[in-house]
């Protein structure tokens, strides 16, 4: 939003009035649209096929609630928990080999070669960061000091300090904050190369 430029008025003893130089307008910063984060072709290997249910998250969660119900009431509640803590859009791209996958929750599959994204935009850099720490629909960090099997925290995924990464059996995935976004990226049965490519590219287009 562009700042209002305040004009200051100094009255002289003889009544004669001045008006100071304004300042600079400031300029407000440009951030990327959500959906243009996600995950796109041109970032996956070939052989998968983008899924329907991609797109913003209320589209999802009506994809996936006539498969499983349960899962479309528990992915609406606690994106209703992210909109509270200052959340406002959610993009999620889906591609798979089998549609099968399409509409599973995200991450949850790890028999078909599949790849999702899910990136979060919230009012300002501190909101994001304490849902990035508390969780983002399922995802949340590692303690600090906690290695679990698989899991790497901060700088040492090359996504900032604010990331984490799991990388055991056929799933890869990676959570991180920058800016005022949160992204997820799961990758089942697709090669560590690929996976690192990818999420750089998205990582790339948070500004």
């Amino acid at each position: 939003m562009l700042a209002a430029v305040a004009l200051v008025v100094s009255t002289a003893a003889c009544q004669s009035a001045a008006v100071a130089t304004p300042p600079p307008t400031p300029v407000a910063a440009v951030h990327a649209i959500v959906a243009q984060t996600v995950l796109q072709p041109t970032d996956i290997p070939a052989g998968l096929l983008p899924c329907a249910s991609s797109g913003a998250i209320g589209a999802y969660i009506a994809a996936v609630k006539s498969p499983d119900p349960g899962v479309a009431a528990t992915i609406a509640s606690r994106w209703a928990a992210l909109q509270a803590q200052g959340a406002t859009q959610a993009e999620i791209s889906l591609f798979a080999a089998n549609p099968t996958a399409c509409t599973a929750e995200l991450g949850a599959t790890s028999a078909v070669k599949s790849a999702a994204s899910l990136v979060i935009s919230f009012t300002d850099e501190g909101a994001a960061d304490r849902a990035w720490q508390r969780g983002v629909l399922g995802f949340a960090p590692p303690s600090p000091g906690e290695a679990p099997p698989g899991i790497v925290r901060g700088a040492a995924t090359g996504l900032g300090a604010s990331s984490w990464t799991y990388d055991r059996g056929p799933v890869k995935l990676a959570c991180w904050r920058k800016s005022v976004f949160v992204a997820v990226i799961v990758f089942a049965n697709l090669d560590p190369a690929s996976f690192k490519a990818a999420a750089a590219a998205v990582d790339a287009r948070l500004n």
